[in-house]
């Protein structure tokens, strides 16, 4: 379920205002074009009959598998943002003062990557060193089957990283808080869920007390809106049309007072732009305008 592409932002020099910040809600239409409404307030507490699971997003990233290993194709963004996605993870883990020097050396991390398409992050996740297991999870079939495949030409993968087909509503929750995950990744997810507040609070116990939950997507903005939507889809094609709907991008101040709310440790931020020829790069102040990294500690 894992977005695809992202296109240059910030290079185009744009200078719209944001769209005005407000608590995560509900999103139920696909638009083109950028609405002037905000986020509107959701109070909902997650239930059993609650679903992140959309229907249209699950049948536009089927319609992708065969291209998720081509790294010139439609994925060659998300494959050329893989480094970047771990030393982000690595400074998160190093900046923890009461993190043991052994664990950033030993086999002893668990992650769980929620959204986890093709397997491009969960396979280099599980080729680390100090990864003990990565759990993977998607809810597309077609996707989950090009990424179990790709698995299985690297014998070394065998035994430490472990597909599943499941949304996170179907997976079980870990029984104690110890059997919960130290790292869970949402890798260009949350713009592709209908109700993002409900959906984190899913997430919540699948992350262990003192773990990460590490996450990159797109603020709301009039450039965002050009960039992805306007130039990468429809323009130079970059991406299918329709891989992004501007009405679901999460502010990062929007993602800040929903953590603090409901009493995450202090989150960490890096925004970030693609530059042609270059590759990803970190951009002081780019979480205010495109793409942007976002990761936060659940309080013992």
């Amino acid at each position: 379920m894992s977005t695809t592409l992202r296109a240059a932002r910030g290079v185009l020099g744009l200078s719209r205002p944001r769209a005005a910040a407000a608590p995560l809600h509900t999103h139920n239409q696909r638009r083109a074009k950028p609405s002037s409404k905000p986020f509107r307030p959701d109070s909902r507490q997650w239930h059993s009959t609650f679903s992140s699971v959309n229907p249209e997003e699950v049948s536009h990233f089927n319609s992708l598998a065969s291209e998720w290993w081509d790294p010139h194709g439609s994925s060659r963004l998300l494959h050329l943002m893989n480094p970047v996605r771990q030393d982000f993870i690595r400074a998160c883990l190093q900046s923890q003062p009461d993190t043991k020097a052994s664990r950033l050396r030993d086999a002893s991390l668990s992650y769980l990557d929620i959204g986890c398409g093709g397997g491009i992050f969960a396979e280099s996740a599980a080729r680390l060193a100090t990864t003990k297991r990565v759990t993977a999870i998607d809810p597309t079939p077609s996707v989950l089957a090009v990424a179990k495949a790709h698995a299985k030409k690297d014998p070394s993968l065998s035994g430490k990283l472990f597909y599943q087909q499941s949304s996170i509503e179907d997976l079980e929750v870990p029984r104690e808080p110890c059997d919960a995950y130290d790292i869970v990744s949402l890798f260009e997810v949350i713009e592709h869920v209908d109700e993002p507040g409900p959906f984190l609070e899913r997430v919540r116990p699948f992350v262990k007390p003192g773990g990460w939950l590490v996450m990159s997507t797109i603020a709301r903005t009039w450039v965002s809106w050009f960039t992805t939507n306007l130039v990468a889809e429809h323009l130079l094609r970059i991406v299918p049309p329709g891989t992004h709907d501007w009405n679901k991008y999460i502010n990062e101040d929007e993602l800040q007072r929903f953590f603090l709310d409901k009493g995450w440790d202090s989150p960490r931020v890096m925004g970030v732009v693609y530059v042609p020829g270059l590759g990803w790069k970190e951009v002081r102040g780019g979480e205010k305008v495109g793409n942007y990294f976002f990761a936060v500690r659940r309080n013992g």
